[in-house]
């Protein structure tokens, strides 16, 4: 196991580097970030002084190796636009994005892995076509619109929940709700996928012939070896919910790390998009990371590939 473990730590480091590389360079590729902090009005001497200034003159490699070393000690430097640390707008900023990302994903879980189990224990019943009736509507609906809905509905209409701000925890339910549900459908068709199939397997059967409660043979041995996928699925979506919330942010005018990209997107602030980026993906590749080592602790067979 723990070989098993250095070895996806090494890869998960490579792909992280790999990352920030790429990324640095096609937000540099984008455009000039001189011209950005001078301004598109601004002379070509200003716009000259501005990149001598904060040495964007310097080769490409050198001007990486730089903000790297500085973003590994948590220096991510000064935001063009707002003129503060991008680290502390970075620190005030993501609690709500993680927040709303991990009840986003405890929702989703909690309604897609029952419907899963359900859906396959009953196979063509108006249980199993329900189920796969609520994933298909969504996946179909796009969650700026489905925000937009929840808001008219239970904030303009019924007056129950507050359509934007943090203030209470209930004005964290309808962002909960439009993040969950965006990633309920993979989880439940894949967990009802590797229900039929553990389901089919000859253990099972053993286990019903011996006259076991059915809800000991569904969730202690079904379940546990149809959850696998589930949990590196789970993974990838609540990478996906941070790295994606902005769209969410936005409708619900929620000042988290996902609006602060899309300001930092609109306003070329290069600095703050790299920030954000190089944590996305660190989150990102962290819950793979630990996505993969739950998996070799729940099926051992996965330590010797």
């Amino acid at each position: 196991m723990f070989k098993f473990i250095l070895a996806k730590l090494g890869l998960a480091l490579l792909v992280a580097l790999t990352v920030s590389f790429i990324s640095f360079i096609l937000l540099y590729l984008a455009g000039d970030p001189a011209v950005s902090i001078a301004g598109e009005n601004a002379t070509a001497e200003v716009i000259t002084a501005v990149r001598q200034q904060y040495g964007f003159d310097r080769p490409l490699i050198t001007q990486y190796q730089d903000w790297l070393m500085r973003a590994l000690s948590g220096d991510f430097g000064m935001s063009y636009y707002f003129r503060v640390p991008v680290a502390d707008m970075v620190a005030e900023r993501l609690p709500v994005t993680m927040a709303i990302g991990g009840l986003g994903m405890l929702f989703a879980l909690v309604a897609a892995i029952p419907m899963g189990v359900l859906a396959a224990a009953f196979p063509n019943t108006w249980i199993d076509r329900a189920a796969i009736g609520i994933a298909v509507v969504g996946q179909a609906i796009p969650s700026f619109w489905f925000g937009l809905i929840l808001i008219v509905v239970f904030s303009v209409n019924l007056g129950m929940l507050p359509a934007s701000g943090t203030r209470t925890w209930t004005g964290y339910i309808l962002p909960m709700v439009v993040l969950g549900y965006y990633a309920m459908p993979a989880i439940m068709r894949l967990t009802r996928a590797g229900m039929m199939e553990v389901l089919a397997a000859d253990y099972i059967r053993t286990a019903r012939a011996k006259g076991l409660n059915w809800h000991i043979v569904m969730f202690k041995h079904a379940l546990r070896n149809a959850i696998i996928p589930v949990v590196s699925l789970a993974a990838v979506q609540l990478g996906f919910m941070f790295g994606g919330s902005v769209i969410v942010e936005t409708v619900f005018a929620l000042h988290g790390a996902g609006f602060l990209a899309w300001e930092s997107i609109s306003r070329n602030d290069l600095p703050t998009m790299q920030a954000l980026i190089l944590i996305f993906s660190m989150f990102y590749i962290g819950l793979t990371f630990l996505a993969d080592i739950l998996n070799a602790w729940l099926d051992p067979r996965l330590r010797s590939n």
